[in-house]
């Protein structure tokens, strides 16, 4: 005979189920595993009532009230609820025109990367039990989740660059600045797998003045620190990233093959296309190199090789920069692609969620 407790595994098992089906069906996804890790991580996550309400929203904001409609339930009740689950990055919070609104977070980039602060062993391992798993279907999608810009001492001078391929336009678009930690690099150290680079590198930014200056987990800065810890970041040999749209950038991650989640898919996992590369791509001055190799060292993708002369793989060259920071003797530089090899990046996040979700044949209006 079925058991009470039973009965209640069942029901905690099935709204975990729902909302990994819901997560799977947003245009970043959140495949399934074979031995449903996804589910436990979930379950690390969220309470089995969290999880049922999470699998009933949107992406689009909706207040509590407009959520209560929808699904049923007291609206003063789902409010604080969801305010709880807002507050520990479960699902997302914002300004709507009927006031503070809910919605539907991915899980990458969203829901994982909210846990920066509060990361712990099992979930780190938990994280690398499903990356192993299910996070290749995940980065074979196109267009990439996340695009490369390029490190802005890596250009000539005068070398025309859109706002959205320059790092420190981007951040003066913004009002407000802050560095946070770098939730791979903290994920690889709690399962004993650290890498060398600097962990206070994330960066975080809003058009809203003064975005940072209470938070807690969020380090707030001056536009001169935000560009300070770029350069930081570069100089460590890191590639920065930003989301694969031109408009709206709100974050750049400062990543390596050893611990980012994204690069990982192409060193571990062998996948060529995991991050769209910038519209430059990397050359070299044979009269001025003296094959001394620290670019190849430098090199997350590599691109680099070294026969009797330094030979650029244009292919596997993301345009990043980082490698032109290490030559000291200024061989290298990035130049413009041929116009036939630049794919401009979706102009806003929605373009971006369109394409992806044609590519994995969704019907992106069931969570809008």
């Amino acid at each position: 005979m079925m058991t009470r407790d039973d009965m209640s595994d069942i029901t905690e098992l099935t709204s975990y189920q729902k909302l990994a089906k819901r997560l799977d069906s947003l245009p970043s996804g959140f495949p399934a595993t074979p031995d449903g890790t996804e589910l436990r991580l979930l379950a690390k996550l969220y309470s089995p009532e969290e999880a049922e309400l999470a699998s009933q929203l949107r992406l689009t904001l909706e207040t509590p009230e407009q959520i209560a409609a929808r699904i049923g339930g007291d609206a003063a009740l789902l409010r604080k609820q969801l305010k709880e689950m807002s507050i520990r990055g479960l699902i997302s919070a914002g300004k709507t025109r009927g006031g503070l609104g809910f919605g539907l977070m991915p899980f990458v980039v969203g829901i994982y990367e909210m846990q920066f602060a509060s990361i712990d062993t099992e979930l780190a391992e938990l994280f690398e039990s499903y990356y192993n798993q299910g996070f290749r279907k995940l980065l074979e999608v196109q267009p990439p989740v996340h695009r490369v810009i390029p490190i802005n001492e890596s250009i000539p001078i005068g070398l025309e660059v859109h706002p959205f391929e320059s790092a420190a336009e981007i951040i003066a678009s913004n009002k407000s600045w802050g560095v946070l930690d770098c939730i791979c690099r903290k994920q690889k150290m709690l399962i004993g797998q650290p890498c060398q680079h600097p962990l206070d590198v994330c960066m975080a930014m809003s058009t809203v003045p003064g975005a940072f200056d209470h938070s807690t987990t969020i380090r707030a800065l001056t536009q001169e620190e935000a560009l300070q810890v770029l350069h930081r970041a570069a100089e460590a040999g890191l590639v920065h990233s930003v989301s694969n749209n031109q408009d709206g950038l709100w974050y750049i991650c400062n990543c390596c093959t050893c611990s980012c989640g994204i690069l990982r898919g192409m060193s571990e996992l062998g996948l060529a296309g995991v991050v769209a590369r910038s519209a430059f791509v990397n050359t070299v001055d044979s009269e001025l190199c003296v094959l001394c190799g620290d670019c190849i060292e430098r090199c997350q993708f590599n691109a680099l090789r070294m026969e009797e002369a330094l030979n650029i793989d244009t292919q596997r060259c993301a345009g990043c920069g980082v490698c032109v920071l290490a030559c000291q003797e200024g061989a290298l530089q990035l130049v413009l692609r041929p116009e036939t090899e630049i794919t401009p990046p979706p102009v806003r996040e929605m373009d971006w969620m369109k394409a992806r979700a044609r590519s994995r044949e969704l019907d992106l209006d069931e969570v809008l």
